[in-house]
């Protein structure tokens, strides 16, 4: 493969995984925090919407594409000859699928399914246990996936240098 090629294409998996890294990190420092400031009733409604909204066609490309584009780009390197780099890239395949897809699936995912089931009557009568409970859970494992993604990022990002000895 054309070395500059090469470098765009590794570089592919990087960008992805930043903008995932940063997509959890957003919601760990800015998002939850701020939902945690609002009366218990807002902050569910709120998340409600923001999981509505997260459904749509970029952020189901950028999710669930970035492994398998990070494994297509790892197998081309190592066909290539660029075989530090490969490993670089399967780790991050690797970690992302296991600790971002996993979780997500495991826990937030049905967290947000219940959530999304809470209706206003079950609001008004118990809306401080349902998001403090909901909030400290999802929180928890939205910070795992976070410093996963990071870890991922990093990985992807020492392929991307191994494929550029010079830089």
């Amino acid at each position: 493969m054309n070395t500059r090629l090469s470098r765009v294409a590794i570089g592919v998996p990087f960008v992805l995984l930043g903008l995932m890294a940063g997509f959890f990190y957003a919601f760990a420092v800015c998002v939850m925090p701020g939902l945690d400031r609002l009366e218990p009733s807002s902050a569910i409604k709120a998340m409600q919407g923001i999981n509505a909204a997260v459904r749509n066609p970029v952020f189901f490309v950028t999710y669930f594409l970035t492994p398998v584009v990070t494994l297509a780009v790892a197998g081309g390197a190592w066909v290539s000859g660029e075989k530090r780099s490969a490993r670089w890239l399967l780790a991050a395949a690797v970690v992302y699928g296991a600790g971002v897809l996993i979780p997500t699936g495991v826990v937030n995912v049905p967290l947000n399914n219940a959530l999304a089931a809470i209706s206003e009557a079950q609001m008004s009568a118990n809306d401080a246990v349902l998001w403090a409970e909901y909030s400290t859970q999802w929180g928890l494992w939205n910070t795992v996936r976070c410093g996963i993604a990071t870890l991922a990022f990093v990985f992807a990002g020492l392929g991307f240098r191994a494929s550029c000895p010079a830089c």
